[in-house]
């Protein structure tokens, strides 16, 4: 029986599937439905038919099928790899995470776990692509007169730049779609402003071409009156201070003077016009003294009890006790260690030029100690090669770098996942207990590790019978038996470190990389102390400075990451310039700030959130009107100056 084919609508067909998709995807990830954004989106995807209707009118039937097929079999993909990525790291696919395919490979089977518990969004994503294909032979896409396909890509001009019109609706508001299309890189809002296909061109565009963001020489002056309790909290005590700031001697006037590249003059402006950081009461109060670094996966405050995980508790509750730290989760483990081990802000782009080793990092952990006469050490109980660590390792100066497949395996057991934290210091720990200098030791820990489960931990197996008593669900459950695994190897570490007389001068820093993102919110809320939102509270942690000597010294000033280096560099008393770490001594007078990779932010005078652009206070604060408004401008060009350092290689321009 033969069908007569009908000729089927493109434009009508095209716009109906991507209004249906992007509708899927803003009730799937919580973005709203019915805004300005969804008139923003609505335009983009109706001039992207246009344009599909345009380019499939050209040939016959069939080569126009396939090629309408193609476009819409990526457009869906695209949907579905955005709510998969969104669900399993709390973020978005951008290209630069491309760079990152080595995690992707690796841990591929939590990737399919993901796909399977969101089958069905996946499959509503493919819906239109599926029903085209059943539907196949029942209608046709034929040859288009010449003179009508003109009039096709006339239309997709014109609704082009009427979408061009509408973004100049509040062009003037931060965050606004006007600026994130022209001034500012922020897939997230990107997304959630423009529309996810306007988002996926825009970073395609970004880069194949590159993008170079605005940039605002702020003066605090600008935003405040001199009378006005939100300025600057160091004002007040500015003229009594003694202390000299952290900055090296670097000519800015000469280099602004000599450069011919409009970006690194900006930048060199605007590093100019930076003061820095102060030294205080606490600078070099370290000096000479051993410190044993760790970024410790997954940790977070939640792993943190006085029952289970005894030693974490007490090295978060004494040392230095920093009450309002977060670990914001960019890029998973590899943004997590970039902040931790540069003091920037892991912003797009960052991946590429990391992973390589081939910046110059003249504040490198291991550079700036082995400077100071120190021996240093890295370790890691993965595969040595993750994420090319043992190249940007060595570009921080480590060039002992040791992990499983280089050297580790014959020391631990690399066949289990996860390996064992305590199985790493345990064999690790006599390589430099008995250094002549001072040391300075990195380890990477990997026993946190997702996918939470017992049958898919090694480290929650050990630990099972430590949490029988415990009444929550499996997956909080062995998250936190795995983290046990990550306190015993801290105890052991105590315990040799007293042993061998060295406890009293060796300082202990640890970090988290990022937040359990293979916890959803509601397991994460199950064993939390308070209930957490998925943006900033979620990435609440604790940062562990600790000295067995010391009194403890409680810190209420807001820090993340990024502001583990200059902190630590402060206490060692490490020469570095201040004004070129995003990250801050938090121990400074400097005021407190940690920055999320949707531009949302913490200050010490409460919490904006980009994707609402709601601003909520902390009780008693007072701020000015234009309060928020120049933090968004602090904000924004923080994380720029973190992708132009790594973009350009600026340390090397500088000279340093």
């Amino acid at each position: 029986m033969k069908y007569k084919l009908k000729k089927i609508n493109v434009i009508l067909t095209c716009f109906i599937i991507f209004t249906y998709l992007e509708l899927v995807f803003r009730l799937f990830t919580g973005n709203e439905i019915f805004a300005m954004s969804l008139l923003y989106s609505s335009l983009y995807n109706l001039f992207l038919t246009c344009l599909i209707s345009f380019i499939v009118g050209f040939k016959d039937n069939k080569t126009n099928k396939i090629l309408f097929y193609i476009f819409i079999g990526i457009i869906c993909f695209i949907y579905a790899l955005q709510l998969c990525v969104f669900k399993m790291f709390g973020f978005y696919f951008d290209l630069s995470l491309l760079g990152a395919t080595d995690q992707v490979m690796t841990f591929y089977s939590e990737g399919i776990k993901v796909i399977l518990q969101n089958i069905f969004g996946v499959i509503l994503f493919f819906l239109p692509f599926i029903l085209l294909l059943i539907f196949n032979k029942y209608f046709a896409i034929r040859k288009i007169n010449w003179k009508f396909n003109l009039i096709k890509l006339a239309s997709a001009i014109v609704v082009f730049l009427v979408f061009i019109l509408c973004l100049n609706i509040n062009k003037n508001d931060i965050y606004s779609a006007y600026d994130l299309y022209y001034h500012v890189s922020n897939n997230e809002l990107n997304i959630k402003k423009l529309g996810v296909l306007n988002a996926f061109r825009l970073d395609l565009q970004r880069n194949i071409f590159g993008f170079e963001e605005k940039i605002n020489i702020i003066n605090p002056d600008d935003y405040y009156d001199e009378n006005d309790d939100s300025k600057d909290e160091n004002d007040d005590i500015k003229e009594p201070i003694v202390y000299e700031y952290n900055n090296l001697d670097i000519d800015f006037d000469s280099l602004i003077a000599s450069e011919s590249n409009r970006t690194i003059k900006q930048m060199h402006e605007y590093f100019k016009n930076e003061s820095g950081t102060l030294q205080n009461e606490y600078t070099g109060v370290f000096e000479g003294k051993n410190l044993i670094l760790f970024m410790a996966e997954s940790f977070n405050e939640i792993a943190v009890r006085k029952d289970i995980t005894p030693t974490l508790y007490k090295l978060v509750n004494s040392g230095f006790k920093f009450n309002n730290f977060y670990t914001p989760t960019i890029s998973s483990t590899i943004g997590g260690e970039f902040q931790e081990l540069t003091g920037l802000i892991a912003a797009s782009g960052f991946l590429s030029p990391w992973k390589s080793g081939e910046n110059y990092y003249p504040f490198g952990f291991s550079t700036a100690f082995q400077n100071l006469g120190y021996n240093t050490y890295a370790y890691h109980n993965h595969t040595y090669t993750f994420q090319s660590r043992h190249k940007y390792l060595k570009s921080l100066g480590f060039d002992n770098y040791l992990g499983c497949r280089n050297g580790l395996e014959d020391r631990i057991n690399c066949n289990q996942w996860p390996e064992s934290d305590v199985e790493m210091i345990d064999t690790t720990f006599d390589d430099y207990i008995n250094s002549e200098e001072p040391f300075m030791v990195y380890y990477v820990t990997v026993s946190g590790h997702g996918d939470y489960s017992f049958s898919a931990s090694a480290m929650a197996r050990k630990h099972k019978d430590d949490v029988a008593d415990l009444n929550y669900s499996e997956k909080p459950l062995s998250y936190l038996a795995a983290q046990i695994e990550l306190n015993d190897a801290l105890e052991l570490l105590i315990e040799r470190l007293d042993a061998a007389g060295k406890l009293e001068d060796t300082v202990i820093a640890l970090v988290g990389d990022h937040n359990p993102y293979y916890l959803s919110l509601d397991e994460v809320n199950e064993i939390a102390t308070y209930e957490k939102d998925e943006v900033v509270e979620r990435n609440r942690s604790n940062f562990i400075l600790w000295n067995s000597e010391m009194d403890t010294v409680e810190i209420d000033k807001v820090g993340s990451q990024i502001d583990v280096l200059p902190t630590i560099y402060n206490l060692f008393g490490v020469s570095y310039d201040s004004r070129l770490i995003i990250g801050k001594d938090i121990l400074s007078t400097e005021p407190g700030l940690a920055i999320f990779g949707n531009s949302s932010w913490v200050s010490d005078k409460g919490t904006y959130f980009a994707r609402s652009g709601e601003f909520i206070p902390k009780e008693g604060a007072e701020v000015s009107a234009d309060y928020v408004k120049y933090m968004n401008s602090v904000v924004a060009n923080k994380i720029t100056m973190s992708r132009y350092i790594m973009q350009n290689d600026y340390y090397r321009k500088v000279g340093l």
